[in-house]
């Protein structure tokens, strides 16, 4: 699909410096900009590639001022790296609009389905399934009885979402994803084997949830594991069972969450961080990568390390930490000193 700079402009109010006519069918990098593509300078440390790119359009700021001619036609926009971020949306938008059923799919007929929907080839939709407006599901997904799946939302290849749960509006569930599997719940009798504890509850996703790919969300044992609207979850993720995750909150890759444990609103959570069961972290906290979080956390802490401590403290202790040799050989020789 190709676009002229005027239209580019239209869509984000922006003023045409060129040939409004030249037209673009792809986006590249500044400094690997090729005829027909389109690019953007936001920040100046790339002003030098201006002029040496051979993308036909690029959107730049207002200030922008070029210090000699700019190949390329340029539109002026009053926030180029935000105008370029709405570009990509529409444009993501328009390269995943499908409608219609393929064929085959196994859609039962207890399901029901709202307008302008897609469910790509090879997917199953089980019984009593209800899909919302302008829902894509794309092809080998499996859509357990009972799921919901509310309006705009997106299931891409091979998601699997078990029986019972419910997807919200304006939702991305990424490949890979499985929402509603069994919470690792197991007794131990008295010769030490272990019975698997039945979990009945399911999951709810709220609004505007993003989940990445090969992420795993467990069904809760009894009432749900909920996710509450705009939470980010990145890619190979685990929340167990009855977990609970407060608005906004962003989390990391590789990341577990242990069953029942709450987590606040707008947390910001590193990869690769370890989180204990049957606590409850507060709104607003920051976890750096790796730490092992094993105690409650009050609203705005910043923690690092494992286990982890306040992130002020771990800093100053790393620094004792590296010396730690050198402090020891300090304290023998004192040691040493004391009797001669």
């Amino acid at each position: 699909m190709k676009f002229t700079a005027q239209q580019i402009a239209d869509i984000l109010q922006g003023e045409v410096v060129g040939n409004p006519d030249i037209e673009v069918s792809k986006l590249s990098k500044i400094e690997e900009g090729t005829e027909g593509a389109l690019t953007f300078l936001a920040n100046s440390k790339y002003n030098a590639y201006i002029y040496t790119t051979k993308a036909s359009i690029a959107i730049v700021n207002k200030s922008f001022i070029p210090d000699t001619d700019v190949q390329a036609t340029l539109i002026k926009v009053d926030d180029a790296y935000k105008s370029f971020s709405k570009l990509l949306e529409y444009y993501n938008e328009i390269k995943n609009t499908k409608t219609g059923i393929e064929s085959p799919v196994f859609l039962s007929d207890s399901a029901q389905h709202g307008e302008n929907i897609y469910i790509g080839a090879f997917s199953y939709i089980g019984e009593n399934v209800r899909i919302g407006d302008h829902v894509k599901i794309y092809p080998n997904t499996y859509i357990g009885d009972n799921v919901v799946i509310d309006d705009h939302s997106t299931i891409f290849s091979g998601a699997k979402i078990y029986s019972d749960c419910a997807i919200g509006r304006h939702c991305v569930i990424n490949s890979g994803v499985i929402i509603g599997a069994d919470g690792f719940g197991f007794v131990p009798n008295e010769e030490g084997v272990y019975s698997k504890v039945p979990q009945i509850g399911n999951v709810i996703i709220e609004d505007h949830v993003e989940i990445g790919a090969a992420t795993t969300i467990d069904r809760a044992t009894l009432g749900s594991t909920i996710i509450r609207s705009g939470v980010k979850l990145d890619n190979h993720i685990q929340i167990a069972h009855n977990v609970e995750i407060g608005k906004n909150t962003v989390i990391a890759a590789q990341t577990g969450v242990a069953g029942s444990t709450k987590i606040g609103e707008n947390c910001q959570i590193g990869g690769q961080v370890g989180i204990v069961g049957h606590i409850t972290i507060g709104n607003n906290v920051k976890i750096q990568a790796q730490s092992g979080i094993g105690r409650n956390v009050k609203d705005n802490e910043m923690l690092q390390g494992s286990p982890a401590l306040p992130y002020g403290d771990f800093n100053k202790s790393y620094v004792h930490f590296k010396n730690l040799p050198k402090i020891i050989k300090n304290i023998n020789d004192l040691e040493k000193n004391k009797w001669e």
